[in-house]
Protein backbone atom coordinates (compact mmCIF):
# COMPACT_ATOMS: atom_id res chain seq x y z
CA UNK A 1 0.00 0.00 0.00
CA UNK A 2 1.53 3.09 -1.03
CA UNK A 3 1.90 6.27 1.32
CA UNK A 4 -0.30 9.32 0.77
CA UNK A 5 1.19 12.52 0.74
CA UNK A 6 -1.05 14.89 2.98
CA UNK A 7 0.93 18.14 2.08
CA UNK A 8 3.65 20.49 2.94
CA UNK A 9 5.96 17.60 4.86
CA UNK A 10 3.15 14.98 5.94
CA UNK A 11 2.66 11.84 4.58
CA UNK A 12 -0.61 9.52 5.78
CA UNK A 13 0.58 6.34 7.30
CA UNK A 14 -1.55 3.47 8.00
CA UNK A 15 -0.77 0.61 9.83
CA UNK A 16 -2.44 -1.45 12.99
CA UNK A 17 -1.14 -0.90 16.32
CA UNK A 18 -2.30 -3.66 18.97
CA UNK A 19 -4.89 -5.31 15.89
CA UNK A 20 -6.40 -1.75 15.66
CA UNK A 21 -6.58 0.21 12.23
CA UNK A 22 -4.48 3.19 13.00
CA UNK A 23 -4.06 6.08 10.55
CA UNK A 24 -2.05 9.24 11.17
CA UNK A 25 -0.28 11.91 9.28
CA UNK A 26 3.13 12.18 10.18
CA UNK A 27 6.40 13.92 8.77
CA UNK A 28 8.40 11.20 7.12
CA UNK A 29 11.56 11.75 9.49
CA UNK A 30 8.99 10.97 12.68
CA UNK A 31 9.66 7.66 14.80
CA UNK A 32 7.70 4.97 15.68
CA UNK A 33 8.58 5.58 19.18
CA UNK A 34 7.04 9.14 19.18
CA UNK A 35 4.01 8.52 17.24
CA UNK A 36 3.27 5.81 19.78
CA UNK A 37 3.80 8.08 22.45
CA UNK A 38 2.16 11.43 20.96
CA UNK A 39 -0.01 10.47 18.58
CA UNK A 40 -1.25 7.07 20.19
CA UNK A 41 -0.43 7.75 23.50
CA UNK A 42 0.80 4.44 24.15
CA UNK A 43 2.88 5.66 26.64
CA UNK A 44 4.81 1.98 27.48
CA UNK A 45 7.79 1.97 25.45
CA UNK A 46 10.19 4.70 26.53
CA UNK A 47 12.94 6.70 25.20
CA UNK A 48 15.52 6.12 26.58
CA UNK A 49 18.88 6.74 24.72
CA UNK A 50 17.93 7.49 21.53
CA UNK A 51 20.38 5.51 19.66
CA UNK A 52 18.92 2.00 19.83
CA UNK A 53 21.26 0.74 22.89
CA UNK A 54 19.30 0.52 26.13
CA UNK A 55 16.42 -1.15 24.77
CA UNK A 56 13.34 1.11 26.84
CA UNK A 57 12.23 1.36 23.38
CA UNK A 58 11.71 -2.24 22.34
CA UNK A 59 8.56 -3.04 20.40
CA UNK A 60 7.21 -5.76 17.83
CA UNK A 61 6.53 -5.12 14.19
CA UNK A 62 5.20 -8.01 12.40
CA UNK A 63 6.37 -10.38 15.10
CA UNK A 64 10.03 -8.99 15.27
CA UNK A 65 11.37 -6.85 17.90
CA UNK A 66 12.33 -3.38 16.84
CA UNK A 67 13.67 -0.23 18.42
CA UNK A 68 10.97 2.65 18.80
CA UNK A 69 13.29 5.12 18.84
CA UNK A 70 15.49 4.07 15.35
CA UNK A 71 12.42 2.91 13.77
CA UNK A 72 10.48 5.15 11.42
CA UNK A 73 6.99 5.49 11.59
CA UNK A 74 6.36 5.59 7.47
CA UNK A 75 8.43 1.99 7.51
CA UNK A 76 5.08 0.67 9.34
CA UNK A 77 3.24 1.44 6.81
CA UNK A 78 0.85 -1.78 6.53
CA UNK A 79 2.40 -3.76 8.84
CA UNK A 80 1.63 -5.20 12.84
CA UNK A 81 2.79 -2.89 15.59
CA UNK A 82 2.17 -4.39 18.84
CA UNK A 83 3.33 -2.82 22.17
CA UNK A 84 3.32 -3.58 25.99
CA UNK A 85 -0.42 -2.30 25.94
CA UNK A 86 -1.50 -4.52 23.23
CA UNK A 87 -0.36 -8.16 25.37
CA UNK A 88 -3.03 -8.60 27.80
CA UNK A 89 -6.52 -9.35 27.63
CA UNK A 90 -8.39 -6.84 29.29
CA UNK A 91 -7.85 -7.66 33.15
CA UNK A 92 -5.40 -10.29 32.46
CA UNK A 93 -1.79 -10.43 32.02
CA UNK A 94 0.22 -11.71 29.80
CA UNK A 95 1.96 -14.57 31.29
CA UNK A 96 5.75 -12.95 30.66
CA UNK A 97 3.99 -10.00 32.43
CA UNK A 98 2.83 -12.01 35.45
CA UNK A 99 6.11 -13.95 35.40
CA UNK A 100 8.02 -10.19 35.83
CA UNK A 101 5.58 -9.06 39.11
CA UNK A 102 6.23 -12.83 40.26
CA UNK A 103 9.61 -12.66 40.45
CA UNK A 104 10.26 -9.14 40.72
CA UNK A 105 11.53 -8.38 37.24
CA UNK A 106 11.78 -5.02 37.75
CA UNK A 107 12.70 -2.25 40.09
CA UNK A 108 12.85 0.84 39.13
CA UNK A 109 10.13 0.06 36.22
CA UNK A 110 11.47 2.08 33.27
CA UNK A 111 12.89 -0.83 31.15
CA UNK A 112 10.13 -3.14 31.76
CA UNK A 113 7.98 -2.85 28.78
CA UNK A 114 10.83 -2.86 26.64
CA UNK A 115 12.41 -5.96 28.54
CA UNK A 116 8.85 -7.29 28.72
CA UNK A 117 8.47 -7.05 24.82
CA UNK A 118 11.85 -8.90 24.12
CA UNK A 119 10.75 -11.68 26.51
CA UNK A 120 7.29 -12.16 24.45
CA UNK A 121 9.46 -12.32 21.06
CA UNK A 122 11.83 -14.73 22.26
CA UNK A 123 9.18 -16.82 23.81
CA UNK A 124 7.33 -16.60 20.24
CA UNK A 125 10.17 -17.79 18.77
CA UNK A 126 11.29 -20.57 21.29
CA UNK A 127 9.08 -21.13 23.38
CA UNK A 128 11.52 -23.38 25.76
CA UNK A 129 14.77 -21.56 26.27
CA UNK A 130 17.35 -22.16 27.84
CA UNK A 131 19.49 -19.43 30.67
CA UNK A 132 21.93 -19.05 28.29
CA UNK A 133 19.59 -18.29 25.25
CA UNK A 134 17.18 -15.93 27.70
CA UNK A 135 20.75 -13.87 28.66
CA UNK A 136 21.31 -14.02 24.24
CA UNK A 137 18.05 -13.05 23.29
CA UNK A 138 17.67 -10.14 26.01
CA UNK A 139 21.52 -8.36 25.48
CA UNK A 140 20.05 -5.69 23.49
CA UNK A 141 17.84 -4.31 26.66
CA UNK A 142 19.76 -2.55 29.27
CA UNK A 143 18.88 -2.18 33.03
CA UNK A 144 20.14 0.70 34.90
CA UNK A 145 19.48 -1.09 38.35
CA UNK A 146 20.34 -4.32 37.57
CA UNK A 147 17.59 -6.69 38.34
CA UNK A 148 18.52 -9.27 35.33
CA UNK A 149 18.53 -12.16 37.75
CA UNK A 150 15.26 -11.42 38.42
CA UNK A 151 14.48 -10.87 34.79
CA UNK A 152 16.31 -14.31 34.21
CA UNK A 153 13.93 -16.04 36.62
CA UNK A 154 10.80 -14.13 35.58
CA UNK A 155 11.65 -14.95 31.78
CA UNK A 156 11.99 -18.73 32.47
CA UNK A 157 9.20 -18.92 34.56
CA UNK A 158 7.13 -17.46 31.69
CA UNK A 159 8.29 -20.04 29.24
CA UNK A 160 7.04 -22.77 31.53
CA UNK A 161 3.23 -20.98 31.55
CA UNK A 162 3.27 -20.17 27.89
CA UNK A 163 2.30 -22.63 25.52
CA UNK A 164 4.27 -23.99 23.03
CA UNK A 165 3.28 -23.60 19.16
CA UNK A 166 2.63 -27.54 18.76
CA UNK A 167 0.70 -27.39 22.44
CA UNK A 168 -1.06 -24.71 21.13
CA UNK A 169 -2.00 -26.59 17.42
CA UNK A 170 -3.16 -29.69 19.65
Amino acid sequence: MPIEFQGPGQVLVLFRVNGRPVSVSVEPRRTLLSVLREELGLTGAKLGCGYGTCGACTVMVDGQTVYGCLTLAIDCQGREVRTVEGLGEGEKLHPVQAAFIEYDGYQCGFCTPGQVMSAVALLDANPRPTPEDVRREMAGNLCRCGAYPNILRAVLAAAERVPAAEEKEG
